[in-house]
């Protein structure tokens, strides 16, 4: 976010986004895999100049799909940190960066020399993110993870999935989701503003672990009031109201049956022809609820999750099939919010979560192969050809 014009960077493919808010931010990131990359898609599909850096090995060594989705919109550059040469080089495109996102274990950084006091002292406004599993401090700092283990530690996992079965697994990683990509770009950008008031950036340090704990409010209710989280099933929220819950249709597919407030359950309870159930809803501890739960299944199991599906479409009691996600794509809600675009390469990818006023979303250019803006990148931020050969001749870039 440059105020001096003279010290302002050519401006890159990024900037002339139409009215994209975050047109000429600059963002270097080296993370991988998933939390990092979806963060800097989020800020890269809000109009950031997005410079994926990777090294001359295996790189980011994410699925071949995942990579396609996740890095759209960004450049691709080549670095190796562990020569001296390349270290300077990421050195000096910090002194022309707004943001720089990392996913290391701590320390890394600072033992590559490119730690956040040596990337500060180039560029003092330098917005610098560390996202790691459990944060920069504490006895597990170090520790390797993945999003189960994260979900396991907070507590969160224990209130996932059905009564007397295992915590539930996911193929939406919501710890790396929940707790890394979405803390990560809000301390990202609370620094951002802040760095263009002040004139000095922060350290953004994201531990997954703490995001993920810091939104389980709801079981933390029962905590904070000095009792025990009730076991799954026994909960509102977790299976015992007839009013919350996946029901079975003829068909083998499932009803989300959401009807929690009372007026919704007696639209609920018209809705199917039971009317006599509308004032038979009882709370978390009446002996009857199972029983109510069961005259709810036996209804829905009457017919199949199409014929309930167009029933309820027509009402308004917080009633949805439960879909799958090419179902839910196609589904005229998501069509119209854009939730499902079509890259340059033509394959379908999913569609941006934020919609700002002014701002069209597109897919302005298809993931990077690795390195392939290293040239492009370096020469528009002031390397000469013969400074980028020399580079190469040391293996410092690719």
């Amino acid at each position: 976010m440059w105020n001096d014009t003279q010290d302002r960077p050519q401006a890159s493919p990024a900037v002339s986004a139409q009215g994209a808010p975050l047109a000429g931010v600059r963002v270097l990131d080296l993370t991988r895999l998933l939390p990092g990359p979806m963060c800097t898609l989020h800020l890269a599909d809000l109009g950031a100049d997005v410079i994926k850096i990777e090294d001359l090995g295996a790189g980011d060594y994410a699925v071949e799909g995942v990579r396609r989705q996740v890095n759209r919109n960004k450049r691709g550059i080549r670095l190796d940190l562990k020569q001296p040469e390349g270290v300077q080089t990421l050195l000096r495109l910090c002194e022309r960066a707004d943001v720089l996102v990392e996913s290391f274990r701590p320390g890394v950084m600072d033992r590559l020399g490119v730690g956040v006091a040596a990337a500060q002292a180039r560029n003092p406004r330098l917005v610098y993110c560390s996202i790691t599993g459990y944060g920069q401090t504490g006895p597990m700092r170090e520790a390797a993870g993945h999003d189960m283990n994260y979900a396991a530690l907070t507590g969160v996992a224990e209130q996932m999935g059905r009564a007397d079965a295992p915590p539930a697994l996911s193929s939406v990683p919501v710890a790396d989701l929940l707790g890394g990509t979405m803390p990560a770009v809000m301390g990202i950008l609370a620094a951002l503003f802040d760095a263009a008031r002040a004139g000095r950036g922060r350290h953004v340090d994201v531990a997954i672990a703490d995001g993920l704990l810091a939104h389980a409010v709801i079981p933390h209710m029962a905590v904070a009031g000095g009792d025990r989280v009730r076991p799954l099933g026994t909960d509102k929220l977790t299976g015992a109201l007839a009013c919350y819950d996946h029901y079975a249709t003829a068909d083998g597919r499932w009803m989300a049956v959401g009807a929690l407030e009372p007026k919704f359950w007696r639209r609920f309870c018209a809705v199917i022809e039971r009317p006599d159930l509308a004032d038979a809803l009882p709370d978390l501890d009446a002996p009857g609820r199972d029983a109510v739960k069961a005259e709810v299944a036996a209804v829905l199991r009457q017919h199949s999750q199409a014929h309930w599906a167009a029933l309820f479409a027509q009402e308004d009691c917080c009633v949805t099939p439960v879909l799958r996600l090419d179902e839910a794509l196609a589904h005229p809600q998501m069509q119209a919010r854009g939730m499902s675009v079509a890259a340059p390469a033509g394959d379908q990818q999913l569609g941006p979560p934020v919609r700002i006023s002014g701002h069209d979303f597109a897919i302005r250019c298809d993931a990077p192969a690795p390195g392939q803006h290293t040239d492009e990148v370096l020469a528009e931020l002031g390397w000469s050809e013969e400074e980028r050969e020399q580079l190469r001749v040391v293996a410092a870039i690719g």
